[in-house]
């Protein structure tokens, strides 16, 4: 695995940072910025995958509808994150995702994912292309 410089992981962290406060949040805007214009999220724990930024949009306000609706905080938390290079301007990121959900003052875990980025360098940011996610009972 080819190195990858400390300033170019400083961002891809503070990437995942930042997607995880927005949707947690309900910034569904702010969360779907963070993919490219024609982003994809791919999760078997949807029927359908969104692509493009208007898409996204909808299922981060979906998400937080349901959270509203059900006086519930939900929780997105990445670890492990392993990144390679993907060719210029590109790259792989795997990592680990929780999704921790909190009601009537009692917190569980919804699902434990991974999941594959690619990720590439969009108008001086780091965006998703491509998201992945699989459910660890799901294969």
């Amino acid at each position: 695995m080819q190195p990858i410089g400390a300033d170019v992981l400083a961002h891809v962290h503070q990437l995942y940072g930042a997607q995880s406060a927005h949707i947690d949040e309900g910034r569904a805007a702010d969360w779907a910025a963070t993919f490219t214009a024609d982003g994809e999220f791919h999760s078997p724990s949807y029927p359908e995958p969104a692509t493009g930024t208007a898409a996204l949009v909808e299922f981060a306000e979906r998400l937080a509808a349901a959270d509203r609706d059900e006086g519930a905080r939900t929780r997105h938390v990445i670890t492990n994150l392993v990144a390679e290079p993907a060719g210029p301007g590109a790259l792989t990121v795997r990592g680990y995702l929780q999704i921790v959900r909190t009601a009537d003052g009692e917190s569980r875990l919804l699902r434990m994912t991974t999941f594959t980025d690619e990720l590439v360098a969009d108008g001086g940011a780091w965006r998703v292309r491509r998201r992945v996610v699989r459910r660890d009972d799901a294969r």
